[in-house]
């Protein structure tokens, strides 16, 4: 209970207007992906929330969601200007309401297969009529994860999904499942003592990772906003918000990056809106 109470504060003081729109603004919502708890989310996007409100000269909301799904049928319902999201929602949001893609980062995105170094899970075949814990059914290291487990032929294994990428490997360590399912960058951030109980039990092959796709409506503004984002990536605050998370910068999509991820995202599309 305690726990559902902080998550519901903190999505509140993500939500919560950053500048007094003191000349009838709308503020611009930058909505991020669940990737990680509410709190990280807000501490990690300050920097690029203070730059973009600079640069369009209205005030700026950091919003997410209590997961993937909910995060995908917000995007989709136009809740967010800007969004920042895995490769698979992305193309979604392009495909289905018009987003228009940005730019992503030039760090590789992988999804990673978690297990308690010292545990009894060392091979995959311990992992059958085992528990293993995802994120939420539409996040794509949890898709991943899901396609992985098949191509193992393991038949009774349990998924659980829970909505914050930094309780998985807590959860994996305490024995409540044998294998949890994150991305290889929310792994390298955990506390090393954390990390180094954990062992990578499989890895994906890159993948579109976290993409800024702009809502249409902003579609006359979008070489200005693009502009911004370059400039926030070479200014101070932006290498070393680069730096902390391990990101390497920006760099353009690459030509049908997004269209390889229509596989995931016909399965978000299958849960968020049925067909």
């Amino acid at each position: 209970m305690r726990r559902r109470f902080l998550f519901a504060l903190a999505a509140t003081w993500l939500a919560a207007p950053t500048l007094q729109a003191a000349n009838g603004q709308s503020p611009f919502v930058l909505g991020i992906a669940p990737h990680t708890s509410a709190r990280v989310i807000l501490e990690m996007y300050q920097p690029l929330r203070r730059y973009l409100e600079a640069a369009l000269q209205r005030p700026v909301e950091v919003r997410t969601a209590p997961d993937f799904t909910e995060f995908a049928r917000r995007a989709l319902n136009d809740e967010y200007d800007l969004a920042v999201t895995t490769g698979h929602q992305a193309r979604l949001f392009q495909s289905d309401a018009g987003y228009l893609p940005l730019l992503t980062y030039r760090a590789d995105f992988k999804a990673v297969a978690l297990v308690d170094r010292k545990g009894p899970y060392q091979d995959i075949a311990a992992l059958r009529g085992s528990t293993v814990l995802g994120l939420s059914p539409t996040s794509l290291v949890t898709l991943w994860g899901q396609r992985w487990l098949r191509l193992q032929n393991l038949g009774d294994v349990t998924i659980r999904y829970v909505s914050a990428a930094d309780s998985v490997s807590r959860l994996v360590l305490a024995g409540d499942a044998s294998l949890a399912f994150t991305s290889l960058a929310n792994y390298q951030k955990l506390p090393p003592e954390q990390r180094e109980q954990l062992r990578i039990l499989a890895e994906s092959e890159p993948m579109a990772g976290r993409v800024y796709v702009l809502n249409k409506r902003w579609a006359a503004r979008q070489k200005s906003i693009e502009q911004a984002l370059w400039s926030f990536a070479a200014s101070p605050a932006g290498l070393a918000y680069l730096a902390q998370n391990q990101l390497d910068g920006y760099r353009r999509l690459r030509p049908r990056e997004l269209e390889a991820m229509d596989p995931y995202a016909a399965e978000v599309r299958q849960v968020v809106l049925g067909r």
